[in-house]
């Protein structure tokens, strides 16, 4: 007995099957692929020693084999260096254990054929590829360029912080005017530019108005750069030390931040770099990703990889080994940070949308606005921690961990600065001099310990009492376009809403600093 078709007389229900079949047939061809984009493309990398560049490096290489050739520009005097620092700095570490167990005997051979090493540097023309043949090579390859060169040191002379964070973004901006078939050029800023605003901050240029203003009535490039020439002319005129000599550059720095508005020499320059990008770019695609504070690896390529102490970081290194007991903090201001592969995710997304669009966007990475996690949690996962797991001192003894005194105020953290440190340093200072300078190496340690100290306060306090959260809608409108767009959206999530803090900074972070960071000093 013949069996009948379950749509055997409802011609209707059989239309309706075949409509739903060829919809979704539509849909699964229209998806496009990030992977698929990346395929036998040629990128540029600047700053791949840097946290940031190198799990850009390594994931690429890893979930797309087929990528072309990455340049990575080092900044070295020749080809040999610039090999020797890429596998030294960047290759043989343990970020590529995944890639090199994957690739095997295979692996060098592989990187070989995929990463070229070029001497250059971001603060001189053309990118200081001397080079003619190779210069020539890169202009006529090049199809992606990620800028993630600069300097985060808050405290950083000004005369290099301007070269690398504002000049070097103009230089690259400059080489990729030269890349024949440049697709887009994206640029990695900071969430930080914003200065000390509070509320909802924009993914805009808002914040930079005041000082695009100032800037148009006069050649900032030309006047921050003389300014420079002429502090530094005056101090070798007076014989001054290498010391002296960064010392007060550092200072200059943070005057002309502050003149113009931002807390420290490190976001000034960023948002001067970002001023002259959006001002000379002409018809290139540009993208502009500001993170907010970058930590540890969430899962890619294992969790907790980290390299240096990022900011939080060297907070919870000095409390888990007894030496902070005091911190400058709004316990319920909201701590915005994000893992350092949802941020790469982000960033390769972000190339792939806005390839080949003569305009530019601003995308905030971050997680305040969809996942906001404050300073008082923090302070309970990292002191649940360490009462379980406690840091084992030189002696091999426990470092018992308290809670932290916690300041609100510069006003009220300098007063007990005052009463617990400063006023000893004094009855130090008198008996040194009682005693014919007999404790003066003490004193002058003390005193350098102390002034360091409140140096570091002062550069910090606007983030340890930072009002504001990031609004993100441009990076949310770009993860649902990597939902809705393209097949790959679960190799390149970068929602902080996924994030459970607790089990993250318990079982990711903490141990992954501690193995790859603290352990390893």
């Amino acid at each position: 007995m013949p069996i009948s078709h379950p749509c055997e007389g409802k011609p209707y229900v059989y239309i309706s099957l075949l409509h739903q079949l060829s919809t979704n047939c539509i849909f699964t061809m229209e998806l496009k692929s990030i992977l698929g984009y990346l395929q036998n493309k040629t990128i540029l990398v600047t700053g791949a020693t840097g946290f940031l560049g190198m799990v850009f490096v390594e994931k690429i290489l890893r979930v797309q084999p087929d990528v072309k050739k990455i340049y990575l520009l080092l900044r070295v005097s020749d080809t040999k260096s610039a090999t020797d620092r890429m596998h030294n700095q960047i290759i043989r570490k343990e970020l590529f254990k995944v890639l090199r167990e994957k690739w095997g005997a295979e692996f060098d051979s592989f990187i070989a054929k995929k990463v070229v090493a070029v001497p250059g540097d971001v603060t001189f023309d053309d990118l200081g590829v001397k080079e003619f043949k190779l210069r020539e090579e890169m202009c006529t390859d090049i199809e992606i360029i990620l800028n993630s060169a600069g300097t985060t040191n808050f405290d950083e002379r000004y005369d290099i912080a301007l070269s690398v964070n504002t000049f070097g973004v103009q230089h690259v901006l400059s080489f990729a005017k030269k890349c024949l078939k440049l697709e887009i050029l994206l640029h990695v800023s900071t969430a930080y530019i914003c200065g000390e605003r509070e509320g909802l901050i924009l993914e805009d240029s808002s914040c930079m108005d005041g000082m695009e203003k100032e800037i148009t009535k006069f050649d900032f490039k030309v006047q921050e750069k003389n300014l420079v020439e002429e502090k530094l002319n005056e101090l070798k005129a007076q014989n001054a030390t290498e010391e002296v000599i960064t010392t007060t550059m550092k200072d200059f720095g943070i005057e002309r931040a502050k003149l113009y508005g931002w807390p420290n020499t490190y976001v000034f320059t960023k948002a001067m770099g970002e001023i002259l990008l959006r001002h000379s770019k002409d018809n290139l695609s540009v993208v502009i990703i500001r993170p907010t504070v970058v930590t540890s690896t969430y899962k890619e390529p294992f969790p907790g990889w980290v390299q240096g102490f990022r900011t939080i970081d060297s907070v919870i290194a000095g409390y888990c080994k007894g030496k902070l007991t005091c911190l400058l903090v709004d316990p319920k201001s909201v701590f915005d940070m994000v893992p350092v592969d949802m941020v790469v995710n982000s960033i390769t997304v972000a190339m792939v949308a806005n390839a080949n669009k003569s305009s530019s966007i601003i995308y905030h990475v971050g997680s305040s606005l969809r996942n906001p996690i404050n300073f008082l949690n923090i302070h309970s996962f990292v002191f649940r921690y360490f009462t379980k797991n406690p840091w084992i001192d030189k002696d091999g003894k426990p470092v018992k961990v308290g809670k932290c005194k916690i300041f609100k105020t510069m006003a009220t953290f300098r007063m007990y600065m005052q009463i617990r440190f400063m006023l000893p340093l004094k009855g130090l200072k008198f008996v040194n001099k009682a005693f014919g300078e007999y404790f003066q190496d003490l004193y002058v340690n003390y005193n350098q310990k102390f002034k360091l100290v409140m140096r570091l306060v002062e550069l910090y306090e606007p983030y340890m009492l930072f009002k504001g959260i990031f609004d993100d809608n441009n990076a949310e409108d770009l993860r649902r376009i990597t939902r809705e767009s393209f097949v790959e959206s679960e190799t390149f999530n970068f929602d902080p809403k996924c994030i459970d803090w607790e089990d993250y900074i318990m079982h990711t972070h903490i141990p992954g600093l501690q193995k790859h960071v603290m352990l390893k000093r």
